[in-house]
């Protein structure tokens, strides 16, 4: 519990100096940390040596959904640019026995992903990045260097708070609109011919959709809604307007 307060206390810190970069109140919760790592924790071939890059870890919370889930041989990414996640993340990685024990085989890069070299493919990608808050141009160029990054039968899971574009749109000038609708349509683009499921989580501030794609999936299947129980629920619909 000490560790979670810690991480709220930091959380909030910079959500308050940085809300552009940050974009939430709190890091995520254990519903939607879990839905985020999904094809990490449920990949059922048992493939070791699996490469898993996180984008934007903030205080760890999916971090260590993706560490518990780790086999041996599988290597773990961290790409952070914000300064003070990026100490918190060093001192978990350092303290925290939970984390240490996979500590050798993680790598903390403080950086921008778009900053990353593309030599390196990854099996599994996690992106915590808050692309509601960006310019449509910088969300494009994430966008494709996600998918640059990505290995050809990889998976990548990405989330977006519910409502809160279409929200933010109703009350915001014209100017915001059009940015916010014009996300909108660069991640439906994106989703398109890509998307394999998608995951709405009610259980989390706020609710939240997350979304896994693969580079070019011979059939996009969702999972159908499932009965609530406090955890992710899946749907073949959600609406990603404006």
């Amino acid at each position: 519990m000490r560790q979670q307060w810690a991480d709220y206390r930091v959380f909030w810190r910079e959500f308050r100096r940085s809300f552009t970069s940050t974009g939430a109140v709190l890091p995520s919760g254990p519903a939607l940390s879990a839905a985020l790592a999904r094809f990490v924790i449920d990949d059922q071939d048992g493939v070791a040596g699996r490469r898993i890059l996180e984008v934007g870890p903030g205080t760890g919370a999916v971090t260590t959904h993706i560490l518990r889930a780790m086999r041996p041989g599988d290597s773990l990414d961290l790409v952070e640019r914000n300064a003070e996640f990026v100490a918190r993340l060093r001192t978990r990685l350092a303290e925290d026995e939970s984390w240490r024990q996979r500590a050798d085989r993680v790598v903390l890069h403080a950086a921008s992903v778009e900053d990353l070299p593309t030599d390196r493919r990854y099996d599994l990608i996690v992106s915590g990045l808050p692309l509601n808050n960006f310019s449509v141009a910088l969300v494009e160029q994430i966008l494709d260097k996600l998918l640059q990054l990505l290995a050809p039968q990889g998976t990548l899971s990405f989330f977006e708070y519910i409502g809160v574009r279409y929200a933010k749109a109703a009350l915001s000038r014209q100017a915001e609109r059009e940015r916010l609708r014009a996300i909108g349509r660069v991640l439906r683009e994106f989703l398109q011919g890509r998307e394999i499921r998608r995951d709405r989580v009610l259980a989390n501030l706020p609710p939240a959709w997350v979304h896994h794609v693969k580079q070019c999936p011979s059939s996009v299947v969702r999972s159908p809604l499932q009965p609530a129980n406090n955890g992710p629920r899946t749907t073949d619909h959600g609406p990603i307007t404006p």
